[in-house]
């Protein structure tokens, strides 16, 4: 679990916070699409573009001056979702 986390946590840092929905999209996808391949990209790129919707529209309303950054709400939701699949696996 410790070394998911250590590899998760590296790619973030490099690639930044926006970019971690490419890591938490296909595995929602895969998970609401299942054995259906043909659906499976599709279906990852609309839950993407859908994570960083909300992810923006509540970083905006969270603050008023300045909001937060989306890569931050990205990190708070993702963060618990990598936890509870790794759990789940192990």
């Amino acid at each position: 679990m410790l070394a998911a986390v250590a590899l998760a946590a590296s790619a973030v840092s490099v690639t930044g916070g926006i970019a971690f929905i490419g890591l938490m999209a296909p595995h929602i996808a895969k998970s609401l699409v299942g054995p259906r391949n043909q659906l499976y990209i599709p279906i990852a790129i609309l839950i993407g573009g859908l994570l960083l919707l909300v992810a923006d529209i509540i970083g905006r309303n969270l603050v008023d001056p300045e909001g937060i950054p989306a890569g931050i709400i990205v990190a708070l939701i993702g963060g618990p979702y990598f936890v509870y699949l790794i759990l789940k696996k192990a």
